[in-house]
């Protein structure tokens, strides 16, 4: 097919699918995904991705998590205290072991378990949102809990991210290496936090005297593709310095306009092109013959978001029924773990089949958590 009508085809069937999707209740997202699974080799053979639209894809994902960096804010990093913390690390570290523990076990390599565990940290609140908006429920406690812990969340599934990446690039698995590759994170970091958000500052008010259309824009879409360029140069994943550059761009006076500039090129092209190609990508005929793996690998991603973050807001003085609450709220997976999935297949570390199971797992946790959140909220 021409590329001209490929692309008019994946976008399309993008804002569809979405709208079918969000009018059922669910994320645009996951309609997203379906749509490509349908164009897809899979089943109808519709589209093909060659090397072309898998480049704009990735920049779609790069620009995902630049947006998440725009929309990140410091300050609240600074008052989430250690409730929000707490939750957030035994959300994170009790899925990622179970998710490691049940592939290793069903006989995935090690690398391929690592990603599969990599892959249920990650925490999209934005289902959890809606529903919470419906019911009221959003300027709670509990609601504004679940939001600071998500914030933490998606930082801690970035790094884990970055971590997988380097030790699949290194080739080892040694806790040396891992202090190492934390050691350079930290050091990317507070580096490029350090020196620059003065710098991106100040090159964002010198772009205003250049008088063309966007250019404050441009400027902005350069220091997000510097920044990822910078992380893959130090051996950390692209989209981790992605989210960084959104956090630095994010101080400056032209924060609003460029996330409201960003959010129409992204959302408008790159992004829906990212999505429909996870769902090209995803062996629909390993999803429907996926059998035992498939439902225990996403049950216990239900299990571990509830474990997890229950436990750690038992420890941080909530009630049962609150941490049940905070739990289920943190169930959903969407954007960081499809860019997870997304990662280790064109790192070669996950195959088609492997790469299919992640994705389903996403999908399952999108669909449960609805009714279940609904139920928490209502049940007295």
């Amino acid at each position: 097919m021409d590329v001209f009508l490929e692309l008019a085809v994946i976008l399309i069937t993008a804002k569809l699918a979405g709208y079918i999707s969000s009018r059922l209740g669910l994320p645009a997202a996951l309609g997203q995904i379906v749509g490509g699974i349908l164009l897809g080799p899979s089943l109808l053979n519709f589209v093909t991705y060659d090397e072309g639209i898998r480049l704009i894809a990735d920049l779609g994902v790069v620009m995902l998590l630049f947006l998440a960096g725009l929309e990140t804010d410091i300050e609240e990093f600074k008052r989430v205290g250690l409730p929000a913390f707490l939750i957030a690390v035994l959300g994170v570290a009790i899925p990622f072991l179970l998710g490691y523990a049940i592939a290793f076990k069903w006989g995935y390599p090690q690398m391929q378990a690592l990603f599969l565990g990599g892959v249920m940290t990650a925490t999209s609140v934005s289902l959890t949102v809606n529903v919470l908006m419906e019911l009221k429920k959003l300027r709670t406690r509990v609601g504004t809990t679940i939001l600071a812990a998500a914030v933490v969340d998606d930082v801690l599934g970035i790094i884990i991210l970055t971590i997988l990446v380097a030790i699949n690039t290194k080739g080892t698995v040694y806790a040396k290496d891992i202090e190492i590759i934390l050691m350079e994170i930290a050091a990317f970091f507070v580096l490029s936090y350090l020196f620059g958000k003065r710098a991106i500052k100040k090159l964002l008010n010198t772009s205003h005297r250049i008088n063309l259309p966007e250019t404050v824009t441009t400027v902005a879409l350069v220091v997000m593709l510097f920044f990822a360029y910078l992380a893959e140069y130090f051996q950390i994943a692209a989209i981790t310095g992605a989210y960084l550059a959104g956090i630095l761009v994010a101080g400056s006076g032209d924060a609003r306009k460029i996330t409201d500039k960003i959010i129409t090129i992204g959302y408008a092209f790159f992004i829906p092109i990212f999505l429909v190609g996870v769902g090209a990508e995803t062996n629909a005929k390993v999803i429907f013959t996926a059998g035992t793996f498939a439902f225990v690998y996403s049950l216990l991603a239900v299990i571990g978001k509830v474990l997890g973050c229950g436990v750690g807001a038992l420890l941080s003085k909530f009630k049962p029924e609150e941490a049940l609450q905070i739990g289920i709220g943190m169930i959903p997976r969407m954007e960081v773990g499809l860019i997870m999935a997304n990662i280790g297949l064109v790192e070669g570390v996950l195959d088609r089949a492997a790469f299919s199971m992640a994705i389903a797992m996403v999908m399952a946790t999108t669909l449960v958590t609805p009714p279940l959140l609904k139920w928490a909220f209502t049940r007295d």
